[in-house]
């Protein structure tokens, strides 16, 4: 079972929280009694490089267009006025 903890107690102790979350404990935050929200561990799925990561990111951009512009068009149009 998660824990139960308020709005005002989780913003005061957010860190607190994160560390127990880290450790694998899930915590459900209420709003006057009623469950808003549930802190819970992430797992990551792969542990892949941030170069790998930023990589990925550029070929994506590479690729994108608006109106036939592409965002390195756009940025440069921007620059202009």
């Amino acid at each position: 079972m998660a824990a139960r903890v308020g709005a005002y107690e989780a913003k005061t102790n957010l860190s607190k929280l994160l560390d127990r979350v880290e450790r694998g404990e899930s915590i459900v935050i209420t709003r006057h009694g009623v469950p808003v929200a549930r802190l819970v561990r992430v797992e990551s799925n792969s542990e892949r490089p941030v170069s790998e990561i930023i990589a990925e990111m550029r070929r994506i951009s590479d690729n994108l267009t608006l109106g036939g512009l592409s965002i390195r068009e756009l940025i440069e149009e921007g620059r202009r006025y």
